[in-house]
């Protein structure tokens, strides 16, 4: 169980920030909770969310409301308690030195912070290029300009920063300076472009998968990813993984 210290805010439209006590084991960068919604049988599957942030036992998840279960996760109050579990999966490597670029698209942007503040700790330099359908989904993205090096916003309508997708951009941003790795979490569509760019450029790229998991934790094969060696588990095998590997038309 986890307790909320304070009441869900709304960080964006549709997003909703949830900051709770977490006295369980500290979560790497990447890595995933997942929360039964409510005490009952409906909804039955839990929902996994990236985290955050973490520290001074206070974990940060961003939600966004898509269904039913996320609606009700923005209705808590504080003092409630969440059942959680976690921390889960497979998260991103933590280098210690260097350049190191990070590529998020909407709610796929909110592992990246957490990675950006544990980069930054280890010394290595952050350029995280931060993609949004439109202003009005753009959230907390002054915590990223505190931490990043370069923080380059982008929308699909231009309504902040520059008007575009991730991918748009990408080439421009890698002709503007040497990276040692490329880190993305967003869409399939995004990542498969962000990886097939990095691949090109010969840039070693880690994606965070957003697939269904069912259990979280490797029971179900609900979260199965084709690779060039063979089926995988998102869940437990990532949800980061080599971008390289992964059978991007697969999860068109």
């Amino acid at each position: 169980m986890a307790q909320l210290i304070a009441d869900p805010r709304e960080v964006a439209r549709g997003h909703h920030e949830l900051a709770f006590a977490w006295d369980g084991a500290a979560p790497l960068p990447g890595q995933f909770i997942s929360i039964k919604v409510n005490e009952g049988s409906d909804p039955l599957i839990r929902r996994p969310f990236s985290v955050y942030d973490f520290r001074e036992g206070v974990l940060r998840i961003v939600v966004k409301s898509v269904g039913r279960g996320t609606r009700e996760l923005s209705r808590y109050a504080k003092g409630d308690a969440l059942d959680v579990l976690g921390p889960l999966g497979r998260g991103f490597s933590v280098r210690e030195g260097g350049s190191v670029l990070l590529v998020g698209g909407g709610v796929g942007n909110a592992p990246l912070y957490f990675l950006a503040r544990a980069l930054v700790a280890k010394g290595t330099a952050v350029t995280c290029v931060y993609g949004s359908r439109d202003a009005g989904q753009v959230y907390l993205s002054h915590e990223f300009l505190e931490v990043c090096d370069r923080l380059v916003i982008t929308t699909d309508d231009g309504s902040a920063g520059q008007q575009g997708t991730v991918a748009d951009l990408l080439p421009g941003v890698l002709d503007g300076g040497a990276f040692d790795m490329i880190c993305t979490c967003g869409p399939a569509l995004m990542m498969k472009a962000v990886t097939e760019i990095a691949v090109s450029r010969k840039v070693p790229v880690e994606v965070s998968l957003e697939n269904y998991f069912g259990c979280g934790v490797g029971l179900c094969y609900g979260c199965t990813v084709d690779t060039v060696n063979g089926n995988r588990r998102a869940c437990v095998d990532g949800p980061v993984m080599d971008g390289s590997v992964i059978r991007w038309d697969s999860l068109d």
